[in-house]
């Protein structure tokens, strides 16, 4: 598999697809007509030698996704407003269900990262003489919680939309990685895990935080809880680049401990319909020369031959 830079997230009935410094949004409306708008992005990271300090990058790669993120949702959300008032009341009911979900996930990661954490350690402090046990303990519930949740909020139907188009983005960036011409046929065959997602960061921000409190520990409720609001952007910093380096090499070591993340987008994808595959196409096509790409893949697998 060739390493191809582009990276992409799923929005409400589309898909964003993002190639250097631009980004392209391809929507399904309800007409069924796909809406596809390129715009630039630069990012944060302006200076190439912050954007070559590992860990740093990190940090400014993750506060970029998340603001590319709202935005892209927002631009997705505008084709769905409705001129009726019944239309109207019916799409405010959904609208008003997708919000609460999307401002429970914050509240809930403000309270994996920082508030759970805080209470954990001050409870397990009364039956562990060891700090090393109860930081175990504190991270095997931090993991048991964010699995709880990404499996509870599957079971929603706008969520498993979301989860289509989630794996039609996965299966796009595959097949062209793997040297296919994309076209619905050949994206339907490929795998809708990916070693880039999003699902798998997550993940392995999860674990990284448990051996970081397991070996940076302090006295004290208080500054137990300040150290985990400080290491978070670290934290963040250090799985970036480990899910960077997944997505660039085939090392027999990195792929097995990739494999818990790649397990977990089974939760956090579905197989996509060919309606949906279709966005997907249309997102890479508007920034991505796919065709350019998969001659020098095949170019390279006759030179090795």
């Amino acid at each position: 598999m060739k390493y191809s830079e582009v990276g992409g997230q799923a929005v409400m009935e589309g898909i964003m697809m993002r190639y250097r410094e631009k980004y392209a949004v391809a929507v399904r409306k309800a007409d069924r007509e796909i809406v596809t708008e390129v715009f630039d992005y630069h990012g944060l990271i302006r200076s190439e030698k912050i954007g070559n300090i590992p860990v740093l990058r990190g940090v400014f790669r993750f506060a970029e996704s998340l603001v590319l993120g709202m935005r892209t949702l927002e631009f997705s959300a505008s084709f769905f407003e409705e001129d009726s008032r019944e239309q109207e009341k019916e799409r405010g009911k959904k609208d008003a269900g997708m919000g609460f979900t999307v401002a429970f996930a914050v509240v809930l990661a403000v309270g994996i990262f920082m508030v759970l954490p805080y209470y954990i350690s001050v409870f397990l402090q009364r039956f562990f003489v060891s700090q090393t046990a109860a930081a175990l303990l504190e991270g095997a519930v931090r993991l048991a919680v964010f699995i709880g949740y990404v499996a509870a909020i599957s079971l929603m139907p706008d969520i498993r939309r979301v989860y289509m188009y989630h794996g039609a983005e996965h299966k796009c960036i595959n097949c062209i990685e793997h040297g296919l011409d994309l076209n619905v046929e050949n994206v339907k065959k490929c795998s809708r895990q990916h070693r880039r997602c999003g699902t798998s960061f997550l993940l392995i921000v999860m674990l990284v935080s448990i051996v970081f409190f397991l070996f940076i520990q302090a006295e004290g409720v208080l500054m137990r809880l300040l150290l985990r609001i400080l290491l978070v952007p670290v934290i963040a910093g250090v799985s970036y680049e480990f899910i960077r380096l997944a997505g660039r090499t085939d090392n027999a070591f990195v792929l097995f401990f990739g494999k818990p993340g790649m397990w977990l987008q089974n939760l956090t994808t579905r197989e996509p319909d060919d309606s949906m595959i279709e966005v997907g196409i249309a997102s890479v096509e508007a920034v991505f020369d796919w065709r350019s790409f998969v001659e020098q893949i095949r170019q390279e697998d006759k030179d090795v031959i």
